[in-house]
């Protein structure tokens, strides 16, 4: 039986955030049993909690926003995968500003603070599930299919972009705490040149630099440090896909078979499997 885990003490991390360019500490503290992953805004009146499930997401454009209480918390995908590398069940995450520093554009950062606070083991039994059916997600090109299992989470992940050196890149993966930060952590985000000056008019990327991000432009690959994986972007979708599908607040096993997958699908496929849980509850 998996028993449900927590930090043993707090730990913190520092940066500058990705989008609003304002700098942010978040901070991992212990929580009780069956608390799950939650949010506080200690900047704002009254520290709002913003439970960190799929049925609070406010927005997936260019990353995963999460919304209650009057507080919204955005970009949450990178230490949500680190949360869930580790088997964090229950933590509450102190954040003085709306999002969580970028830092080098990847998880180890959020993976090492959480190796830094350690892990404390709870008396309660995991939340673990697998659907009972298999599920699809579709949109354009981008497609989720996640096939019922009841040993642990394997993804297999398939993407290519315009204008990259290296396409079609694959990977597959099956999540394990010791395997984690070698394989997937490292992968850093990236964005295709093109991209940029929309970003940049709808106000975003104020923090953006080659130190947090990796550049897709005619053919070639922009960054300040050469590629840490021949199929770098990839993993980093795998990266975040492990991130936004903990926001069923479970332990999901099982196969996710992802072709170009992306923040809105990510959602979309964690949503269907939170409601699948509760109703299973429920009966």
């Amino acid at each position: 039986m998996k028993k449900q885990q927590t930090v043993q003490k707090k730990a913190s991390v520092s940066g500058i955030a990705l989008h609003s360019g304002v700098r942010c500490t978040v901070t991992v503290t212990p929580a009780e049993e069956n608390t799950g992953i939650v949010f506080r805004r200690v900047d704002l009146p009254g520290q709002p909690l913003i439970h960190a499930l799929a049925s609070n997401v406010a927005d997936v454009r260019r990353g995963t926003a999460i919304a209650e209480n009057n507080g919204v918390v955005f970009t949450v995908e990178h230490i949500m995968s680190a949360l869930n590398a580790w088997h964090i069940d229950n933590c509450i995450v102190d954040m003085d500003g709306m999002e969580p520093p970028i830092l080098d554009g990847s998880a180890l950062g959020f993976f090492d603070m959480i190796g830094e606070a350690g892990v404390q083991v709870q008396d309660a039994e995991a939340k673990t599930f697998t659907p009972t059916e298999i599920l699809y997600v579709e949109d354009g090109g981008s497609k989720l299919v996640f096939v019922p299992g009841e040993e642990d989470l394997r993804i297999s992940c398939t993407t290519e972009f315009a204008g990259c050196p290296f396409n079609p890149q694959f990977h597959e993966y099956t999540l394990d705490t010791d395997t984690y930060r070698k394989e997937i952590a490292g992968g850093r985000t990236f964005v295709d040149y093109k991209d940029l000056q929309q970003l940049f008019a709808m106000g975003l990327c104020k923090g953006g630099s080659l130190d947090a991000a990796a550049i897709i432009h005619d053919g070639a690959i922009i960054c300040k440090e050469e590629l840490r994986y021949d199929n770098e972007i990839v993993r980093h979708k795998i990266l975040d896909l492990i991130g936004d599908i903990y926001l069923t607040g479970l332990r999901v096993t099982g196969t996710i078979i992802a072709i170009r997958p992306g923040h809105p699908r990510n959602v979309k496929l964690a949503g269907m499997v939170q409601k699948m849980f509760a109703e299973k509850m429920n009966k």
